[in-house]
């Protein structure tokens, strides 16, 4: 079956289409990625006034029709005139295009929809949660980081109309975004992973980042559930939300989904008491962070009424998304490729993590952690000294400078970005049996690939 008919695309998007046109496979806004077969978007780069936070990029992808053109796409979707020979949905914005078409693809699933926000551990979730929930039916899952004005209404354009199961991915970084992206997904769970100061530079308050992550219950379908970490003020909630349509995840007896654990060889050995039932499952992967995470997921299958104990024998077998905490062993040292993002709680977690490590030279590569307004400067403090457990320590970035002043021996350099460091003379310090933890914020070492570059040279 199609993703998609013509004349379904056509009713969507409310335009005056032809109702005889191609079926459409795939949705696409980006002609590198595109698929013979699928619809091209042809998004403005100004999101417009409707989402005043977001980037504007120079690049329209009205410029990129041709391209789509030898890259087969089946139809596509424009608000200028085009010569192109294609099928073309003729909208007046496109982007506004696209959450009709996100719209219909949830209104015509019948299953039961998650959308996931929190300051940390999204993407991991969401990952998780679609290898269990995929075990057991039909799931769809959001894919990268597509988590705001076009990555939301795009993955739910993408989601086959027989899921049984979705899983979107909700994020922000200025007031007001996640609401609009909550009524559009529509959740029968939403899940707040956690609140911590990510992105502290464009709110007030914390308390503003907890209202902000809180507002994904907006979009709650009637008589869904939140699910959320025991510790967050719940103040503030919409009325509806009753004590019975919230549970709770944590390590303390008191949470819907409480947890115990205990490290032993780098292992984290958790047990698990849900509504009278114990379960216990051991993670390979991270600290406290990602048991809070595996604590998540289950929250999460208990309230969907999915199968809890094929989640928990699955959960030993999970490994973090690239650049969220997964292992890679390299050359017989291991490295910890937390390099996606961070901030200071995240970045403290993985810290604790590094020194349970059993055995070996722990050594930690930090990249200054952006967007943190007047709280920069503590914040950086505090992680240099949970580092002075470590044997060796790298500090990348205007926030981590003057570190050596406290490390001392074990700090072996700072740099102001990733390009000063020589490559060959870190990996000619690394020895058999290290642990690397590589971790920073998105700008400093994840968008110049500094983990494969490293790897590569390992090698």
């Amino acid at each position: 079956m199609p993703l998609w008919t013509w004349s379904e695309l056509s009713l969507a998007c409310a335009v005056d289409a032809p109702v005889t046109g191609p079926d459409i496979n795939g949705i696409s806004i980006d002609t590198r990625s595109l698929k013979p077969g699928d619809l091209f978007i042809a998004l403005s780069g100004d999101p417009g006034a409707r989402f005043s936070s977001a980037i504007i990029n120079a690049r329209d992808g009205h410029e990129f029709i041709e391209a789509a053109e030898s890259a087969g796409a089946a139809g596509l979707m424009v608000s200028e005139e085009s010569a192109s020979a294609l099928p073309q949905l003729n909208v007046s914005n496109t982007l506004d295009g696209l959450w009709r078409i996100g719209q219909a693809g949830r209104e015509r699933m019948v299953g039961k929809v998650v959308g996931i926000t929190g300051s940390s551990g999204k993407t991991t979730a969401r990952s998780w949660l679609e290898d269990i929930l995929s075990r057991q039916a039909k799931t769809h899952a959001s894919t990268g980081s597509l988590n705001n004005h076009w990555g939301v209404p795009l993955s739910l354009a993408r989601m086959p109309a027989d899921s049984e199961f979705g899983i979107f991915e909700i994020g922000m970084n200025r007031p007001g975004e996640i609401e609009p992206l909550s009524r559009l997904v529509i959740p029968d769970v939403a899940i707040v992973m956690n609140v911590l100061p990510a992105h502290l530079g464009n709110f007030q308050h914390i308390n503003e980042i907890r209202d902000e992550k809180l507002s994904i219950t907006q979009g709650l379908r009637e008589g869904g559930t939140l699910v959320t970490h025991e510790e967050i003020d719940m103040r503030g909630l919409p009325q509806r939300l009753q004590h019975s349509n919230i549970v709770t995840f944590g390590l303390s007896q008191s949470a819907t989904v409480a947890g115990e654990v205990s490290y032993e060889q780098g292992n984290s050995h958790v047990s698990v008491m849900i509504a009278g039932n114990r379960y216990s499952f051991k993670l390979s992967v991270g600290g406290e962070h990602r048991v809070l995470t595996s604590l998540a997921c289950l929250a999460a299958v208990y309230a969907l009424g999915a199968d809890l104990a094929q989640a928990c024998e699955l959960l030993p077998q999970l490994q973090a998304p690239g650049g969220r905490g997964n292992l890679l062993e390299v050359s017989g040292r291991i490295i910890i490729d937390d390099s996606y993002n961070a901030n200071p709680v995240s970045m403290k977690f993985a810290l604790e993590a590094l020194s349970l490590v059993p055995q070996g030279r722990k050594i930690a590569l930090l990249g200054e952690m952006l967007e943190l307004g007047e709280s920069g400067k503590a914040a950086h403090r505090a992680m240099i000294e949970s580092c002075r457990s470590l044997d060796g320590v790298l500090t990348f970035g205007e926030g981590f400078k003057g570190a050596e002043d406290t490390l001392g021996n074990i700090h072996w350099g700072h740099y102001s970005s990733v390009a000063e460091l020589n490559l060959n003379e870190l990996a000619g310090k690394l020895e058999v049996g290290d642990t690397i933890l590589i971790k920073g914020s998105n700008k400093i070492f994840w968008v110049n690939k500094f983990v494969e570059a490293l790897c590569a040279v390992l090698h």
